[in-house]
């Protein structure tokens, strides 16, 4: 199975990726993870570091290229669920061209629920453990000992861009994968168990 997930960030994609993994034993590639991993000594790797350090967008034929690569691995070879790319409309196009995915997962959350989920979430400086500020009850740090802290993707002025980057730039992308039928819409506001259940459902039935 070749899963794309869409959705805006604090949609819960990271969170059903997982899971998803898990149950079905593909490897959840996030294109962040993919551009840290690169290796500079490799031509992409040059080429990504040359764009990273002007602080220019990396070209859309730059990330294809080095996605084709990681999903060439062997591991990917009974499918793969693809979170974070594509991002704009040319990478879909040239993506499906290159790689035709199964299905393509809308996670669809109302604004007002994302900002609650993303101004509200505190991390673990030392272990990394998220949480949300509802469940703290107070406390100010981490199970493991760790100070919590708010980063600056998580304030409510950088959440507001990054929804509004998200609205302009990447769904425009729900259309294109309806209009290639394999789009599946998921009320991601529902308790992370019941959307997986739902996730589920479909998968089995691709």
């Amino acid at each position: 199975m070749r899963i794309i997930l869409l959705g805006a960030p604090g949609a819960g994609k990271g969170s059903q990726a997982k899971k998803i993994a898990a149950k079905y034993g593909l490897p959840h590639i996030s294109t962040g993870d993919i551009f840290r991993s690169l290796r500079p000594d490799t031509e992409l790797g040059r080429l990504f570091n040359e764009y990273s350090a002007k602080g220019q967008l990396v070209p859309d034929d730059v990330v294809l290229k080095i996605v084709e690569e990681r999903l060439a691995q062997d591991d990917c070879k009974n499918g793969f669920i693809m979170d974070g790319f594509p991002r704009t409309i040319p990478q879909a196009q040239a993506f499906e061209k290159a790689i035709h995915a199964d299905v393509a997962l809308n996670f669809q959350v109302d604004n007002s629920i994302l900002m609650d989920r993303l101004t509200g979430r505190w991390t673990c400086k030392k272990c990394g453990t998220p949480y949300h500020v509802s469940t703290l009850g107070g406390a100010t740090v981490c199970h493991c000992g760790g100070e919590l802290i708010q980063r600056d993707d998580d304030k409510a002025e950088t959440v507001s861009k990054r929804l509004a980057v998200y609205e302009s730039q990447t769904k425009p992308l729900i259309d294109f994968y309806a209009q290639c039928g394999i789009l599946k819409n998921l009320d991601a506001s529902k308790p992370i168990d019941e959307v997986f259940e739902k996730i589920v459902q479909i998968l089995d039935n691709l």
